[in-house]
């Protein structure tokens, strides 16, 4: 009797303690975030910055709504599926939606969110590939071209700041040290997200097609596939993730990829979805 009035005591003091991490009280609106580790932080981060919730002390990357230590709008997080997201606004009051996944939806970043987190490096889109091939011709030829000016002045006027360029000295296209006759022919195959990295990626397929040499874009709508294709060897590079997700997901996963450049980055963007403005966040 002792133990069961002890379990039940024990119960009723963890939920209180959530329940006070929370907020307590009444519930408030509801936000949907990503669900993986990397882009869940990353959402959890913004919210912080904007003053909704405080993270504990030390919580980074790889934060989740567990480590949320004060929520004073009783804010109620749904975790899902980062591809998902867009399709979820509408049933939620707020989303942190990744601004690959809002494009996509038809959704603006620079006119449809209701706050952008700011354009950090840390969070730049990256093309990977398996550690032992950074060397190889095809990889740094398809390199140049994505640090390309045509390819940074793409980025510039067909998306407007809701993707940026963060190539600091960008080429011609193409680089001096490799012999482009000896790659002539020869096909590089890379995973993509359709938007925009896929968008993207076309702009360097032309480029490497003057050289004669083929993009082979394959386009994938998940975040696993895309790297587990490139360890395995299936295709050559991939260029969908930024360097914390794909750090974590090598500690996850065993694999073995590696960053070669950083191409561009997407700031996260707060949706309103039953919410038009932000004044439910307001109190």
């Amino acid at each position: 009797m002792k133990k069961k009035l002890f379990a039940t005591l024990l119960a009723a003091a963890l939920s209180l303690s959530l329940l006070s991490a929370c907020g307590g009280g009444e519930e408030g609106p509801t936000v949907a975030v990503p669900n993986d580790t990397t882009n869940e932080a990353r959402a959890l981060l913004l919210l912080q910055d904007q003053g909704y919730i405080t993270l504990k002390e030390g919580a980074g990357i790889t934060a989740t709504i567990l480590d949320i230590e004060e929520n004073p709008m009783n804010l109620q997080f749904n975790e899902v599926e980062a591809a998902q997201l867009p399709n979820v606004l509408s049933d939620v009051d707020y989303a942190v939606i990744n601004s690959n996944y809002a494009i996509a939806a038809g959704l603006d970043p620079m006119t449809d969110a209701l706050t952008l987190e700011g354009s950090s490096s840390a969070y730049s889109n990256i093309l990977a590939v398996k550690q032992g091939n950074e060397d190889n011709g095809l990889v740094k030829a398809l390199v140049a071209a994505l640090s390309s000016q045509q390819v940074a002045d793409y980025i510039a006027q067909q998306y407007g700041g809701s993707v940026v360029s963060v190539v600091d000295a960008p080429t011609d296209g193409y680089d001096a040290t490799l012999d482009y006759a000896a790659l002539a022919g020869q096909t590089i195959s890379v995973a993509a997200s359709p938007t925009p990295h896929a968008e993207i990626l076309a702009v360097a397929k032309d480029i490497l097609a003057q050289r004669d040499i083929t993009l082979d874009i394959q386009e994938f709508s998940d975040y696993v596939v895309p790297n587990t294709v490139v360890e395995d060897g299936t295709l050559l590079a991939n260029y969908f993730q930024h360097l914390p997700y794909l750090e974590d997901f090598n500690a996850e996963n065993g694999t073995h990829l590696v960053s070669v450049a950083a191409i561009h980055v997407e700031p996260m963007g707060l949706y309103g979805g039953k919410q038009s403005t932000l004044d439910a966040l307001k109190g």
